[in-house]
Parts: structure tokens; C-alpha cells; sequence
């Protein structure tokens, strides 16, 4: 056994179940997939319940469909724990040189490139099973994101942007919720996708503030050093923009009040983000980017109390 694995990832959760209750060989997998931080599979998760919840209204069903987002439960945090390991594989360098992440699996040794790459197969192949349970129509969709997920890891060295990237990437999801229940795209979907684009932004760029300093020494790229001074204006303009394209969605599929509502409440949590936010102090930026997931349960919990009045009246 490595003298490694008992190891905590600086950045990790502490006394998480991951570390308290697995056995130690597989630990370091656990890290590498984040089990212990689910907020990123909560963020990669909403897009795909926002939408089926969007589906069911328009569809005249009494609530989402329960099979499918248990399947985009599952597919959420196997192709997270894959997007964090590929990322990890590609980004192993770089790692080892920021005090925030040299101590993940792969730098600090918990596992060999050759573990990862294989525990990353394994990951796709759930992936990959979670997806051939819809119809084709989502399934090619489902495929189709795979490209934007190969490049993600690279765009931090070559542009200022590589929050849109990852945007275009988490909000997947939005076309797929839709296309499970009608085996095609509409425009709420797709302005659904913008708005979660937009969003991604804005709540990446806050996480990325945590490493302003030591991506700035090592060459790293991020909406976090481009804002700078201007951070809390431009994460007011993209949360502003994402409720916007949320709102038109929300209107042209012909949600009731309670929806908008919900929407409204979500709003008022962004803008308690940007008003609070302090970037130069890291715990700060992280609790405020963690409570995207809040966000996330308000909008949801709107659309699905609005679909079931609607289906009561």
C-alpha cells in the first residue's frame, strides 16, 4: 500500500464520507472523481432538470419524468468524476505548480497516469450506458458534447475565456432534458442552453478567483484575471443575462406565476452573491460559487410546483 493513501487533498472537503467510510485503495479515485465536492455534479445536474422540468409543462405531464432524472442524476456525477479526472490527466503539470492543487491524486502520486486513465474509461463507460437509455435523437446530442469536453483542459493556456467553454459544456444538459420527452429541440431549450451558458460564467468566474494569484504566475488563463476590478459588474451583466434568457424560456413553453416566481427568488440569490462577494478572499468565492446549487433547487422547485398546479387546474 502507498504511503499516499491515506493523503487529503488540500482543497478536498474535510472528514467527508469519501475519506472516513471507503476503503484506502480507493480513496484516490474518490478524489479524482470529487465525490467529496458535489457541488460540480449539482452544477453539471441542473441544466438537465431545469429543461425536463420545462418538457413536462409543455408536454401537459403533472411533473418531470421521474426515470429520467434519475438517469441524469447518475450520468451527472459519472461524467463529472470523468470531466474532473481528464482534466486532472491533462492539467497534471500545471497542478503540481498551484499550493491549492498539488496535492490531488495525480501530482502528488495517490495514483498513477495509467490508474487514472483507466478509472476514466470506466467512468465513460457509465456514461455511455446512462445515455443509450434515451432516444436516439438524445443520444447523438449526448455524443455530440464530448468534443467540447476534449478541448475544455487546453483553453486556460490559449484564451481569456475558457469560463465559455465550460459553459458550453455544463449546460449540455438543457437540450438533453428537452429531447428525452420530445425527440427534438425547440427555442425554450436552446435559450435555456444561452441562459446556462451565461450563468457557467459568471459562477466559474468566482470560482476562479481562488487562484487569481498563482495563475497569474504560471500563465494560467480565466475570466477572473480579465475582469479583474470589473469582476462584480460583468458577474451582475451574465447572471442578469442568464434570468433574461431563463425568463423568455420560461414564457414561450407558458409557465404560470409560481414558475416566475421561483425565477425571481433565483435572481435575488444571484444578486446576493455579486453584492457579498469579496474575490480576493478564497473562502468567501468558494461558499459563493457552493450556493449555485441553491440557485439551482429554487428555479427547479418553481417549475415543478408550477406543472403540478397547472395539471391540478
Amino acid at each position: 500500500m502507498s504511503a499516499h493513501d491515506d493523503q487529503i487533498v488540500r482543497d478536498a472537503v474535510r472528514g467527508h464520507w469519501a475519506d472516513r467510510w471507503l476503503p484506502r485503495a480507493v480513496r484516490p479515485y474518490a478524489r479524482l472523481a470529487r465525490l467529496e465536492r458535489p457541488i460540480g455534479w449539482w452544477l453539471l445536474l441542473w441544466p438537465c432538470w431545469w429543461s425536463a422540468a420545462l418538457a413536462a409543462h409543455a408536454s401537459g405531464a403533472p411533473w418531470p419524468n421521474l426515470w429520467h432524472l434519475a438517469l441524469f442524476l447518475v450520468g451527472a456525477v459519472a461524467m463529472r468524476g470523468a470531466g474532473c479526472t481528464y482534466n486532472d490527466i491533462v492539467d497534471r503539470d500545471i497542478d503540481a505548480e498551484v499550493a491549492r492543487t498539488r496535492s490531488r491524486p495525480i501530482p502528488s502520486g495517490q495514483v498513477t497516469l495509467l490508474q487514472a486513465q483507466l478509472f476514466l474509461v470506466a467512468l465513460l463507460a457509465v456514461g455511455a450506458i446512462v445515455l443509450l437509455q434515451f432516444n436516439r435523437t438524445t443520444v447523438l446530442i449526448g455524443l455530440a458534447s464530448l468534443l467540447v469536453i476534449a478541448i475544455y483542459p487546453f483553453m486556460k493556456r490559449i484564451t481569456d475565456w475558457p469560463q465559455v467553454i465550460l459553459g458550453i459544456a455544463f449546460s449540455w444538459g438543457a437540450l438533453l432534458g428537452w429531447s428525452a420527452t420530445f425527440a427534438s429541440l425547440a427555442a425554450a431549450p436552446l435559450l435555456l442552453y444561452a441562459g446556462g451558458i451565461l450563468w457557467t460564467i459568471a459562477y466559474d468566474t468566482i470560482y476562479a478567483h481562488q487562484d487569481y494569484e498563482d495563475d497569474g504566475v504560471i500563465g494560467v488563463k480565466s475570466t477572473a484575471r480579465l475582469f479583474g476590478g470589473r469582476t462584480k459588474l460583468l458577474l451582475g451583466l451574465f447572471y442578469g443575462g442568464a434570468v433574461v434568457l431563463f425568463a423568455v424560456a420560461f414564457a414561450l413553453v407558458g409557465v404560470g406565476v409560481i414558475a416566475f416566481a421561483g425565477l425571481a427568488t433565483g435572481a435575488a440569490h444571484l444578486a446576493w452573491q455579486v453584492v457579498t462577494l469579496v474575490p480576493g478572499d478564497a473562502d468567501n468565492c468558494l461558499a459563493r460559487f457552493r450556493s449555485n446549487r441553491d440557485f439551482g433547487w429554487i428555479v427547479f422547485a418553481g417549475l415543478v410546483a408550477d406543472t403540478a398546479v397547472a395539471a391540478l387546474a
